[in-house]
């Protein structure tokens, strides 16, 4: 099977124009089930705002990951989409009860495991490492704790960068899009095709979610989009004929403000003893704020770096791998020490 485009765009739309239209239906069910967000004095909003968003941005694509058993027939040499869709339920019911109940950080993580060792032993999991230098790293016993640590990472990552309107939904819009074109590089239906239902259904709800706000992501929305993403980049060697280990490699570079923010989380956690899940206010975007930024002009900032990472991670499918792997390393460095800068007063408190 390979990509059509006709198909393609009748599928953008269709998510599209179904994401769109059960926004406001899940506003309306946050309100009647209590799924608010009251601010408190630390919070950004200032006004109670429903929350689960997720519900909108989910269901369109679990949907048509349930149809895909019927309709891509042609991808025999691709991972099964029942883990995925399973997968994607769980951490999405997960999501909800924690956005509903307030979890414990404790009960967040083992929901999380179990649905992380589950997608391992479906075969989502990584058994190689791109090596922009030679052949890719078979990662043999330590498939399993890369797997795990993976997966924790992302659904984490862009669970702690969504603290201001907008901000986690227009990178998940950005990381999607540049998988999907990488899937269409490579004329690789399985990666184009999810990464495309995540880019309209993302796009759809950021309407609503950038600021103000009509509604947030909740954990039931950041939990799956950090799912969804480590799930489709990490689905077996054999998803990914022709693009081999390297899409492991697209969302680290994509998704250098969301880890760089959660590795000066740990950081900053550790070294004040406080557990790794604690809330704080003491994130990028918090730390910006403070600088006198707006949350907009947050948005744009974060958006256009993503952006940028972007581009290279689509140069590393035209060009020589090892030039531009230093160069992004030499890039990545440079704006780690700015990121550290604009952090430094939360982790000096």
């Amino acid at each position: 099977m390979t990509i059509n485009i006709y198909y393609s765009l009748v599928f953008s739309i269709v998510v599209y124009a179904v994401a769109y239209i059960l926004v406001p239906l899940n506003i309306r069910f946050s309100k009647m089930v209590d799924l608010i967000d009251y601010p408190a004095p630390e919070s950004i909003h200032k006004s109670a705002t429903p929350l689960a968003g997720g519900l909108a941005i989910s269901i369109p694509i679990i949907t048509l990951l349930a149809l895909g058993h019927f309709l891509l027939t042609g991808l025999q040499d691709y991972p099964s989409l029942a883990p995925l869709i399973i997968g994607s339920v769980g951490i999405v019911v997960a999501g909800y009860f924690d956005d509903k109940y307030r979890l414990s950080a404790l009960w967040k993580l083992l929901f999380q495991l179990i649905i992380a060792i589950f997608m391992y032993q479906c075969g989502y999991k990584i058994t190689l490492l791109t090596n922009p230098w030679n052949d890719a790293i078979s990662l043999g016993y330590l498939s399993f704790p890369a797997t795990i640590g993976w997966y924790l990472l992302l659904i984490n990552s862009i669970n702690l960068i969504d603290g201001i309107d907008g901000l986690a939904t227009g990178i998940a819009v950005i990381i999607s899009f540049v998988l999907m074109i990488v899937g269409y590089r490579y004329d690789n239906p399985f990666i184009f095709y999810l990464s495309l239902f995540l880019f309209a259904s993302s796009l759809a709800f950021l309407k609503y979610n950038f600021p103000p706000a009509k509604i947030f992501l909740g954990d039931t929305g950041s939990q799956f989009i950090g799912f969804y993403l480590a799930a489709i980049s990490i689905a077996g060697t054999a998803q990914y004929k022709g693009i081999t280990a390297m899409t492991l490699l697209i969302p680290i570079i994509v998704m250098f403000i969301p880890l760089a923010d959660t590795f000066l989380a740990i950081v900053r956690r550790l070294k004040y003893r406080q557990g790794i899940f604690t809330r704080d206010n003491h994130h990028l975007h918090h730390k910006m704020l403070k600088m006198g930024f707006s949350t907009k002009a947050i948005n744009y900032t974060c958006y256009f770096i993503t952006f940028l990472f972007g581009l290279i991670a689509i140069g590393f499918s035209f060009a020589d791998k090892s030039l531009l792997f230093t160069i992004l390393i030499c890039l990545a460095v440079l704006l780690f020490f700015i990121l550290y800068f604009v952090a430094k007063k939360g982790l000096m408190k």
